[in-house]
């Protein structure tokens, strides 16, 4: 038999198609490009580093032109429904490369191993493992694991994490362990951006439908329970869902200022708005923004990535970063 004869398993159109063999087909995203000595647009270099060989985590790391002589550094995980796109694709190497030149900051962008080949919560080890690393070269020293363009130019109190979509769940979950287990070497997370947040649950909020069929449909239902599909509470786990009743406290966020991005048009908008709210209301000592950009949808920034409001949008994120 033919792969064309193959027998489908689960299919999230217009995302991924998994078949009964195992076997994953990506059916979006953008296409892998390398890493630039010096990109055209932005004169930022970047490269290629293994952060971990057990578990295999790699990341593209971004230096901006100017060093002086040490800069903040943003962490920063991708979204795609935890199952698609990659650190190393063309959309996200030109976000990073301006979100570095804006911001004059290093940025690390983790490339963590995709569901469901390798199901959640292993997503977010990694992305955890990763954000251990970075922090450990705030000893200094310089190991075999070391990466020198973080030794040399990252100030370890402006250290960030950001994230969009999936990504952007990701940094959520991030930022909690944080708060409860700490760092390597006692660093503190002093910012967090999350843009257009993956969240979701079984109760409607603001102008999600309320037909109960329906939102089992949705992508934003079916997706999370392939990546993590043994997760206990489902769609209401409060990994997905941190506002649901009995969820950890919002307080305990562990970063000092904290940007919440939200688009018109993209219907996880009214998720990323309470989640916004619910982070005011816990008794999070923190600063914190919303940014709401009308008549745009989700991932505009990254998608988009050459209209107006992409620009601006990303020069809103670079001035967050000090």
């Amino acid at each position: 038999m033919g792969s064309n004869c193959k027998e489908v398993a689960t299919e999230i159109l217009p995302f991924i198609r998994v078949y009964k063999d195992g076997s994953v087909e990506r059916l979006v995203g953008s296409p892998i490009v390398p890493p630039s000595a010096s990109d055209p647009e932005t004169g930022v270099s970047s490269k290629d580093i293994v952060v971990s060989q057990n578990p295999p985590i790699s990341a593209r790391i971004y230096l901006p032109k100017h060093q002086h002589p040490r800069v903040p550094v943003v962490v920063y995980f991708h979204g795609g429904g935890f199952s698609f796109e990659s650190a190393f694709s063309f959309v996200e190497t030109k976000f990073m490369n301006r979100l570095a030149s804006l911001a004059n900051v290093v940025v690390i962008s983790i490339e963590y191993r995709l569901a469901p080949e390798h199901p959640l919560p292993i997503g977010y080890d990694d992305c955890w493992a990763a954000l251990q690393w970075v922090v450990s070269h705030s000893n200094g020293g310089c190991g075999s694991d070391k990466e020198p363009w973080v030794s040399t130019y990252v100030d370890f109190d402006r250290v960030y994490v950001g994230g969009d979509s999936a990504g952007a769940n990701l940094a959520h979950n991030i930022l909690m362990r944080a708060g409860s287990e700490g760092l390597n070497n006692g660093v503190k997370i002093k910012g967090a951006f999350l843009t257009h947040p993956y969240f979701w649950g079984s109760e409607p909020v603001g102008s999600e439908t309320k037909d109960v069929e329906q939102r089992k449909k949705l992508a934003t239902y079916t997706l999370w329970h392939l990546v993590y599909p043994e997760v206990a509470g489902g769609i209401d786990n409060p990994m997905v869902n941190p506002v649901i009743p009995g969820a950890p406290s919002l307080a305990g966020l562990g970063c000092s200022r904290l940007l919440v991005g939200v688009a018109g048009k993209d219907e996880l908008r009214d998720r990323g708005i309470m989640y916004y709210n619910a982070v005011k209301e816990s008794g999070w000592e923190g600063e914190s923004e919303l940014v709401d950009v009308d008549g745009e949808d989700h991932a505009f920034h990254i998608l988009v990535y050459d209209s107006e409001n992409a620009k601006k949008f990303i020069q809103r994120l670079a001035s967050f970063i000090v």
